[in-house]
């Protein structure tokens, strides 16, 4: 993988990390009204940009590749609305490392079972790797454990928000995997659109937010007072990931036009590291050693998949 391609999928995973961890911050509110108020946020902030490159640019379009960008605003919809729900019942450092390495995982999957590929020896550790590590992480925080921590980060008051109950985290690990699922569809999805379609990566990478901007009106539009709370009450949190999410996927796009997938998707799971740090010091979650051990095996899983 060239220097380019790795400074820029690092550059993503930092700030992949750090809208997560907006999005937790934010996740007391409910979902939809968050990811509204982000996606339209991002949709007007990226806006001159997009009319910029396609001025100078003047991409060519077909239907199909109209049809993949509203496709991956339908995907990332489902993506935003789980990971957001995870976020609700369990921690920043549960959540999201399961959610990435599922998303790999089911990809690894998908090719065995779907392209009749025959995975290496190092391949197959990975996949236990993988799943070994969501097992781990997905083991419930003891109760006492998160008070060091949140007292650590001057969040003692905040302990019941940070540290959840085991049906609680049962049922935030279940929102992971289906985050997963939705990471694995769309990172297959907008390869092929990028890839082979050519539908630039800038534009791909966009086109979901106007897309779930759209997609979540209705409801938004029959819950305007709590809308109102989530921009009055986390409008940084809003606007930093209205900022950083589509910045961290179109560097993953940019990445993905000239190097294969097998490359770029292991590397830019090193965010699930970033997320379970910043998931201890910023929000004084609990079981740092195992959630970070339990991580990094995810990581090293990816990895061994990529290569093997």
């Amino acid at each position: 993988m060239s220097p380019t391609a790795i400074a820029l999928i690092l550059v993503a995973a930092v700030a992949h990390a750090s809208w997560n961890l907006f999005s937790k911050q934010a996740s007391v509110t409910g979902a939809v009204s968050f990811i509204w108020l982000m996606s339209a946020a991002a949709t007007a902030l990226y806006a001159p940009v997009i009319i910029i490159a396609v001025i100078v640019a003047r991409p060519h379009l077909t239907g199909w590749s109209w049809a993949f960008m509203a496709g991956t605003g339908v995907l990332q919809a489902g993506y935003f609305l789980f990971l957001q729900s995870g976020y609700r019942l369990g921690d920043l450092s549960l959540v999201y490392p399961i959610g990435r390495g599922t998303g790999a995982l089911l990809a690894a999957l998908a090719g065995i079972i779907i392209l009749g590929e025959r995975p290496g020896a190092v391949a197959i550790a990975g996949i236990a790797c993988i799943v070994a590590g969501i097992i781990v992480i997905g083991l419930p925080v003891r109760a006492g454990a998160a008070a060091p921590a949140a007292a650590e980060a001057g969040l003692a008051t905040e302990i019941t928000g940070t540290t959840r109950s085991a049906p609680s985290a049962v049922r935030a690990t279940a929102f992971a995997l289906l985050t997963g699922t939705f990471i694995a569809s769309y990172t297959l999805w907008d390869k092929y659109a990028v890839g082979t379609l050519r539908t630039p990566a800038l534009l791909q990478g966009y086109a979901a937010f106007p897309i779930m901007a759209l997609v979540f009106a209705p409801q938004v539009r029959r819950a305007g007072e709590r809308t109102a709370r989530v921009w009055r009450d986390y409008r940084p949190q809003v606007l930093g990931a209205a900022v950083l999410a589509p910045f961290a996927y179109i560097l993953v796009l940019i990445a993905l036009s000239f190097t294969a997938v097998a490359a770029v998707a292991p590397a830019r799971e090193v965010s699930v590291l970033f997320g379970v740090l910043l998931g201890r010091r910023l929000l004084g979650e609990g079981g740092l050693p195992r959630r970070l051990a339990a991580a990094a095996a995810i990581v090293a899983g990816i990895v061994a998949i990529a290569i093997g």
